[in-house]
């Protein structure tokens, strides 16, 4: 790798990991932290906490068989487990260069099956885009179900959207802006860069079939099955830590819903697992929907993107060393017919 290349991707990595602590440290920086300790200690519920993790767990493996379902029609067949501990590496790698599990994933299955890397991106081009549909659906249907919740809300406590707004201080509207911004500005370097990509044909080929690999799946009710089943695992995953603490477990499924929703938007914004801007756009939410005070709202999504965030390495270090036992895919030798035996040199017509 050019040096030029390397020093990129350290100033990726840092600028990501500066962006996510500027938004915590803004977030938190008048924050009391012996209210986690107390709540870890005291207040919270291990066991709902313990059941949440098993959805943690179940949505990575939908996605790795989902996956695999949709390499088939393109004539590659990886090992189902192999799909399943990529994924498992991949959410892990994000984790200290953000968005780059989509290639290392892809690398898993190419250097453990023979997988095609280039098909490979193609499917997860494709992944992106269904789920990218489900999330802008589930927040239409969110909006629509929330409106009448809205109108009482703001009836009740004589408040309008205007007054709530300027709640928000010049920060909290900067650091809105700067999130935005930069996420545009990541999606934007990300197309120019499949663009320059894009220039080899056979390349650009291999991705435009595993996009239209969707049309060519066999089992489509299988398939939605697993879709259902990455993003009902999600929200599992989310909702179950409600029960964990006393203030939040009164909470409705409708507003977990909503956050679930606000926090799978905030996300796209590039830092690791979205640190800072989904525990921004969650604590707000909750605010909004009841929570008792800002300093249970920070002390939830504090303790619940930490302990799910360590979910993560956890599996793919579990991964790594499942697939360090294994032997590296070789490509079978092309077959050569034997020569007749000829001890004497006898030349042959």
């Amino acid at each position: 790798m050019k040096p030029r290349k390397i020093l990129t991707n350290i100033l990726n990595i840092l600028l990501s990991l500066l962006l996510g602590g500027a938004i915590l440290y803004w977030m938190y920086r008048g924050f009391d932290f012996s209210r986690i300790e107390s709540a870890l200690l005291n207040e919270t519920n291990w066991w709902w906490m313990a059941f949440s993790m098993v959805f943690g767990v179940t949505a990575q493996v939908f996605r790795g068989l989902r996956w695999r379902q949709t390499l088939e029609p393109m004539m590659e067949y990886p090992k189902k487990m192999n799909c399943i501990h990529a994924v498992f590496i991949s959410y892990s790698t994000s984790l200290v260069i953000p968005r780059s599990g989509e290639v290392v994933r892809c690398g898993v299955l190419s250097r453990y099956d023979g997988t095609s890397f280039a098909k490979a991106v193609g499917t997860v081009v494709t992944e992106r885009i269904v789920d990218t549909v489900l999330l802008v659906l589930m927040s239409l249907i969110v909006f629509l179900l929330q409106i009448k919740t809205f109108i009482r809300f703001f009836d009740e406590t004589g408040t309008s959207l205007t007054g709530w707004l300027q709640t928000f201080t010049t920060t909290g509207y900067i650091v809105t802006a700067a999130c935005v911004i930069i996420t545009a500005l990541f999606l934007w370097y990300a197309i120019r860069k499949l663009t320059i990509f894009a220039k080899l044909r056979k390349i650009v080929n291999d991705i435009k079939t595993g996009i239209f690999s969707l049309s060519k799946v066999q089992n489509k009710p299988l398939y939605l099955f697993y879709t259902f089943g990455i993003w009902g695992s999600y929200f599992l995953h989310f909702y179950i830590t409600f029960f964990c603490f006393e203030f939040t477990s009164s909470l409705s499924v409708m507003t977990a819903l909503l956050a679930f929703v606000v926090g799978g938007f905030a996300v796209i914004v590039p830092t690791p697992n979205g640190m800072g801007s989904w525990h921004f756009a969650v604590k707000t939410v909750l605010l909004l929907c009841g929570v008792g005070c800002a300093a249970d709202a920070e002390t939830y999504v504090l303790i619940v993107h930490a302990i799910q965030t360590g979910l993560l390495p956890i599996l793919g270090t579990f991964s790594a060393i499942c697939l360090m036992m294994q032997k590296p895919y070789e490509q079978p030798k092309p077959y050569q017919p034997k020569r007749p035996f000829n001890p004497i040199g006898i030349r042959r017509p």
